[in-house]
């Protein structure tokens, strides 16, 4: 298998970067869709519009329906045809990112990115999660390129609630002990090439960044504090997770999220949900002990699941996420060993045991 590396054609980064989008966007185009949340365009749209002053920039606002589905994907479609559209821009949290790449992809335009939140490491990957309308998970839409630019605004970040930054940790956190797993067993990447070494040392140093500055930078955005911290932070739950995923490979701790959407009541983010995952990876890796703590501290300090009632799930309920999870062609088949539904059901169980008494230990 060919190895293979693919990353968004640009990537800024900065405080107040968004005084700068329309330099920048000015290189795809004069017709501009922006789909965004109502939250995200509220941050944003003031600076993007001071940024096209002097220019005659058509640009097109509309807030989405806040599920990245495909009804959704088909309207914003329609617009990009009627207004003549040049580039689709997302704007907000990882649903509206995704709606603005399916709408680029169909319909063959440049995708712009403007995160508000780091909830997920939608950004920077080549693909989208699309759901259905009751919000259960439905299917991965992978695309030939990553975005062709993402501007991140470390300001609006900091200012965003900081179960966002948590979240966004709490998906970053994956990226290295899946990037491993698939590794190990030989399974391509996102990208379905073979895993290079640049692509390792990417998700490595995610890893590092997350464990030397966590803690500190949730408890500097608790504050809406901008510093140092935070800007690693962002910047390893954004491109340094984004496109390690995408060339590294997903396993069972997005597995394991695919599944839990199914469970009645859950009421954990993404990124909440993939952290829990990690845990139970590691379980069935039968990881070093010391390496399954570390991972644990981490999402006790920065507030990450480490139970099932953490994420509002009942154990007796847990089944039918673990069936989703397994199913056929899910990449939690890129861990070591068969998996069955049972299985992990017992490695789930197991994680929850840790965790209630990790709690016990620690008040």
């Amino acid at each position: 298998m060919l190895k293979l590396i693919r990353t968004p054609q640009k990537y800024v980064q900065g405080k107040d970067a968004l005084n700068e989008f329309g330099k920048y966007a000015k290189d795809y185009g004069n017709r501009f869709l922006f789909v965004s949340s109502k939250r995200g365009l509220n941050d944003c749209k003031e600076k993007i519009e001071k940024s096209f002053e002097g220019t005659d920039a058509f640009r097109k606002y509309e807030i989405f329906s806040g599920i990245s589905s495909n009804g959704e994907i088909e309207r914003m479609r329609k617009i990009v045809v009627d207004e003549k559209i040049d580039a689709v821009v997302g704007i907000g949290g990882g649903s509206a990112i995704d709606t603005a790449k399916a709408t680029a992809f169909y319909e063959n335009k440049p995708v712009l990115v403007v995160p508000t939140v780091v909830a997920t490491d939608a950004p920077c990957t080549g693909l989208s999660v699309i759901y259905n309308d009751d919000h259960t998970f439905d299917r991965y839409i992978f695309y030939p390129d990553n975005p062709n630019m993402v501007i991140v605004d470390t300001t609006i970040i900091a200012n965003a609630p900081v179960r966002f930054l948590v979240a966004g940790m709490g998906d970053a956190l994956a990226t290295y002990y899946e990037a491993r797993s698939c590794k190990k067993v030989d399974a391509p990447s996102l990208e379905n090439g073979g895993i290079s070494e640049s692509a390792m040392a990417l998700c490595k140093l995610c890893n590092e960044i997350l464990f030397e500055h966590g803690e500190i930078a949730k408890t500097s955005v608790e504050k809406h504090v901008l510093n140092e911290s935070v800007e690693k932070i962002i910047e390893a739950a954004t491109y340094l997770s984004g496109v390690g995923a995408d060339n590294g490979g997903l396993a069972a701790a997005h597995s394991i999220y695919n599944g839990f959407t199914e469970i009645e009541g859950v009421s954990a983010m993404h990124g909440e949900i993939v952290a829990f995952g990690t845990i139970v990876q590691l379980l069935m890796e039968s990881a070093p002990k010391d390496e399954l703590m570390k991972v644990m501290d981490f999402c006790y300090k920065v507030g990450l699941p480490i139970t099932l009632k953490d994420m509002n799930i009942k154990a007796e309920n847990i089944m039918v996420g673990c069936e989703k999870a397994c199913v056929e062609g899910e990449t939690i088949h890129n861990v070591v060993g068969e998996i069955t539904p049972e299985r992990l059901k017992d490695f789930v169980l197991t994680a929850d045991v840790l965790g209630t008494r990790y709690y016990e230990e620690h008040k």
